[in-house]
């Protein structure tokens, strides 16, 4: 596993970076770029069960299936990937999902006064790195446009 970061400053206030990056309807705004048509299910409450989900061509749920170690309002916000949702079902057990779980997907909140950065922190497995460097970049300037608007 890689260990990876993606970083962006953003000229707000904590709440609305908070609020616009977690509400589910500006969540499924910033995170087209990981898939058109992202959404969750859960709570972002400490101890949640939430899945990360989008429709495939198929026409059934795909995702992430995760658990909220921490959060720590305003503050940081941090994952621990299960496993994968694939045709509407949770799987755990599979040896695809053994090669990368458990992993971990943090999200910190440094507040500057005048701007906010948003660190995100993740462990993904190798032949990902560059993908999700490419979804990460687009998705963070897509909550960034968002926030300044």
């Amino acid at each position: 596993m890689a260990e990876v970061n993606y970083s962006i400053s953003i000229k707000s206030n904590v709440q609305t970076v908070w609020d616009t990056m977690l509400a589910p309807n500006t969540y499924n705004e910033w995170t087209k770029a990981f898939h058109p048509g992202s959404s969750y299910e859960g709570s972002w409450e400490q101890g949640s069960e939430i899945k990360f989900i989008a429709v495939n061509e198929n026409g059934t749920s795909e995702g992430m299936y995760s658990i909220v170690k921490e959060n720590v309002p305003f503050k940081k916000i941090s994952l621990e990937h299960k496993g994968i949702i694939k045709d509407g079902m949770v799987d755990t057990e599979s040896e695809e999902v053994k090669k990368w779980a458990p992993s971990y997907e943090n999200y910190i909140f440094n507040d500057n006064g005048d701007s906010i950065v948003i660190l995100v922190e993740m462990q993904v497995p190798e032949e990902y790195v560059e993908q999700f460097a490419r979804m990460w970049n687009k998705a963070l300037e897509a909550l960034k446009a968002l926030c300044e608007k």
